[in-house]
């Protein structure tokens, strides 16, 4: 679970990313517990309050819930409720900025859905 450090981000939004990245890809199936907010401060060098911050970050959008004298587990549902999340901030950050900019230089939208196609290919 290790990734580089972008510094234009505060650090807990990027610890509860990553944490939220892992349950969408598998690595963290649901109901499995997180590393602990220790581990994640050792593991990138930081204070315990900021991988605690992040951490809590997903406890209030219920993505990750407590279990008392535990630790901290995923939320059954919470990969779902993550994609879903992630779908509308991918259709607001780069479907919505990419028509403006298709309109601003005079590509219809047949021509946007071929230039989509072409790069679909290319993968």
């Amino acid at each position: 679970m290790t990734f580089p450090m972008d510094d234009s981000r505060p650090i807990f939004m990027q610890i509860a990313e990553r944490i939220e990245d892992d349950i969408i890809e598998g690595a963290l199936p649901e109901e499995s517990q997180v590393p602990s907010t220790n581990q994640f401060a050792a593991l990138y060098r930081i204070n315990p309050a900021t991988a605690a911050k992040g951490v809590n970050l997903l406890v209030d959008e219920g993505i990750l819930y407590k279990k008392r004298g535990i630790g901290m587990f995923v939320k059954t549902g919470a990969r779902e409720e993550l994609r879903e999340k992630r779908k509308g901030q991918f259709y607001e950050q780069y479907v919505v900025t990419m028509v403006r900019e298709a309109a601003k230089l005079g590509i219809t939208a047949e021509q946007l859905i071929e230039m989509i196609r072409k790069g679909d290919k290319a993968r």
